[in-house]
C-alpha cells in the first residue's frame, strides 16, 4: 500500500488531497486487524470551515481507529523524526503532512506561524495530537499548547476528536478485537478563552470526560457478548 502510494504521489507531491485519499485506505485496516470502529459526530465538522482538529494519541493502532475521522483538505502535524521511518515516513511527507522540529524551539514557533498562514491562505485544516507522544495506557496525558496557539493565531475553531481506549484491547493474534468508538465533538470558539493554556485545559477536560463515557459503552458491549453460564441445581 505504501509503495503504491509513494509512486502515486510523485505526480503531484505535497498535495493535501492525498492525505484524505489515503486515509480512506488506512480506514480499511480495521477489517484486517479485526476491530470494528464506530465513527460518530462527523456532522459537527460540517460548515465549520478550516479548523484545528485534536485527538488523543494512544499507540500505533491509532492508524487503524482514527483515519475515518479525518476531513478533506486536512493535513496532520508530526515530529520531524517521522521522516526517517522506512516507507511510512516518506509517505507521510509526500502526501502533504507537516513535519515539526520540536527540539528547536525557535523553529517550532516559526512553524506555528507558517501553519497558521497556510490554514488561512491555502484553505487547510490541521490535525494534531496535543499530548505530543503516545499515552500507551497512561490515560489522557497533559496537553502541550502548540495546537491551541496555532488555532488562536489562525483564528479558527478547535474540534476535539476522541477515541475509546484501545490499550491492551487489540491483539493481532485474535480475529475479533471487539469495537472501538471514535467521536467528533462540537467545534470550540477559541476567542472565548484568555490564552492557549486555558483553551488546552478546557479541551483536556472535555475529552477526558468523553473518553471515559466511550470506555463505559465499549465495556458494556463487551459484557453483552459474554455468555452467562446457566445455573445448575
Amino acid at each position: 500500500m505504501t509503495l503504491f502510494a509513494l509512486v502515486y504521489c510523485i505526480f503531484s507531491p505535497r498535495n493535501p488531497k492525498h492525505v484524505y485519499f489515503f486515509c480512506r485506505w488506512f480506514n480499511l485496516l480495521q477489517k484486517i486487524v479485526g476491530v470494528r470502529v464506530e465513527t460518530r459526530g462527523l456532522k459537527n465538522a460540517e460548515n465549520v470551515g478550516n479548523s484545528v482538529y485534536i485527538s488523543n494519541h494512544q499507540s500505533i493502532f491509532d492508524f487503524v481507529t482514527d483515519p475515518g475521522m479525518l476531513r478533506p483538505r486536512t493535513v496532520s502535524i508530526g515530529k520531524k523524526s517521522l521522516l526517517w521511518v522506512p516507507f511510512f515516513g516518506q509517505l507521510y511527507w509526500i502526501t502533504g503532512n507537516i513535519l515539526l522540529d520540536r527540539e528547536n524551539k525557535s523553529k517550532a514557533r516559526n512553524t506555528i506561524q507558517q501553519v497558521a498562514e497556510a490554514i488561512r491562505n491555502r484553505n487547510l485544516s490541521v490535525w494534531m495530537y496535543p499530548e505530543g507522544t503516545r499515552s500507551k495506557g497512561r490515560g489522557l496525558l497533559p496537553f502541550k499548547t502548540g495546537a491551541f496557539r496555532m488555532a488562536i493565531e489562525a483564528g479558527v475553531p478547535i474540534v476535539p476528536m476522541c477515541t475509546s481506549t484501545t490499550h491492551n484491547k487489540i491483539d493481532l493474534n485474535r480475529r475479533d478485537n471487539g469495537i472501538a468508538i471514535t467521536e467528533m465533538l462540537a467545534p470550540i470558539d477559541v476567542t472565548q478563552f484568555k490564552n492557549a493554556r486555558e483553551l488546552a485545559d478546557h479541551c483536556h477536560t472535555l475529552m477526558a470526560e468523553k473518553i471515559a463515557e466511550l470506555d463505559v459503552e465499549v465495556e458494556r458491549f463487551a459484557m453483552s457478548k459474554v455468555e452467562v453460564p446457566a445455573k445448575t441445581n
